[in-house]
């Protein structure tokens, strides 16, 4: 089964990389203009949400397609490879060097193994390693997508996942209602609202699945030969779409915390993010004309980049403090991000490439070639 290659999506995910880079980066010593257009950053956790639930999606489709089921134990195993190494090897870092929190206090280490420190996340009392949250959240919807598919599959009713998604969507928003009226609006005035609003609002995945969703119908209406032509004859006018839309979706959540935001905002920027990738998986889109060594390096490193710039922007911040290079400066931005790129260097030769070479190894096994055989 040939693997397609979507180049425009090399583009967006490098996209989301330096967004994320960048509304981090307030939390550390930074110039004064970062204040100014990092604050658009959280968007791009919902970009990387978007373009999971798509590729995941897309390549489980195709798997149906293929085979007319899932190779359950296949699909596992290269999530596994590609995920887990990196993960711990960030978790090793953070729990037996305190030098590399970029903050004081970590969640319990249970939680960061069952992925469940996205629930009840306290990010101004333990806030360090804060941003594995949406790794949990993808972890659970790597375990949860396919065996809704299968369930799906053995009873004959793919056809109507796409109504699945939508009824997600609406409650999700109903729970982001309930919350916001619960626990964060009687907070409102209070020191208690930021604690409430990540932990009730931002971080739980029951209130954050719209782009996951959006992903996936995208991944499912993909399947279908006369969407692929509606997306090929339209393949710009969808990007400039997406990109007017997410300008509109910036100006709607332009106060991240406000009530309209948080209530509407996930939503509306998933759509939007979702319309901007469906323009950019179009071959005729400019996007997908023509590959950027930039943009595709960026897209390699942006896993084990999102997992270690907080640690590595900590570190080098303080080694430029100690030689007197000033942290708040643009120069000393630019010496974090190498330093962060350099890291996942190290990450992609040292951690990530070996482990593809023992997911090899076991997908190649007899057992796995014959369940391959099988499914044929």
């Amino acid at each position: 089964m040939e693997k397609e290659k979507f180049i425009g999506l090399d583009h967006l995910r490098a996209v989301a990389i330096l967004l994320v880079f960048l509304y981090h980066y307030r939390m550390f010593g930074h110039p004064d203009w970062v204040d100014d257009i990092g604050w658009i950053g959280w968007t791009g956790v919902d970009l990387f949400f978007v373009l999971s639930g798509f590729l995941i999606s897309n390549q489980l489709f195709r798997e149906i397609r293929e085979y007319r089921t899932i190779r359950l134990k296949t699909f596992f195993t290269k999530r596994f490879f590609r995920i887990i190494p990196p993960y711990l090897f960030t978790l090793l870092l953070y729990f037996c060097f305190p030098v590399f929190r970029e903050r004081e206090a970590l969640p319990p280490l249970w939680k960061f193994l069952t992925f469940t420190q996205n629930f009840s996340l306290d990010v101004i009392n333990r806030g360090t390693f804060s941003h594995a949250w949406s790794l949990c959240i993808e972890e659970q919807f790597y375990l949860v997508l396919p065996l809704l598919l299968l369930l799906l599959i053995r009873y004959k009713k793919t056809k109507y996942l796409k109504f699945i998604i939508v009824s997600l969507m609406i409650s999700t928003l109903l729970l982001r209602i309930f919350f916001w009226n619960e626990y964060v609006l009687p907070c409102l005035e209070t020191p208690d609202f930021w604690k409430e609003w990540y932990m009730n609002i931002y971080y739980p995945t029951y209130t954050r699945l719209d782009g996951l969703a959006v992903g996936v119908l995208i991944g499912f209406l993909f399947q279908s030969s006369r969407f692929r032509t509606m997306i090929k004859q339209n393949g710009n006018l969808l990007v400039f779409v997406g990109l007017t839309a997410v300008a509109f979706s910036l100006w709607f959540c332009r106060d991240q915390y406000s009530e309209q935001a948080s209530l509407f905002g996930f939503t509306l920027v998933a759509v939007s993010y979702g319309i901007l990738v469906t323009g950019a998986v179009s071959a005729t889109s400019f996007l997908s004309r023509k590959s950027n060594s930039i943009t595709t390096q960026l897209a390699a490193f942006s896993y084990s980049v999102y997992l270690s710039h907080k640690g590595v922007i900590h570190l080098v911040q303080m080694l430029l403090q100690k030689i007197e290079i000033p942290v708040t400066g643009t120069s000393g931005m630019l010496i974090c991000f190498i330093f962060c790129v350099l890291a996942g260097l190290f990450y992609r030769y040292c951690i990530e490439k070996p482990s593809a070479v023992l997911k090899n190894k076991i997908l190649n096994s007899p057992n796995i070639r014959h369940q391959k055989f099988m499914n044929q």
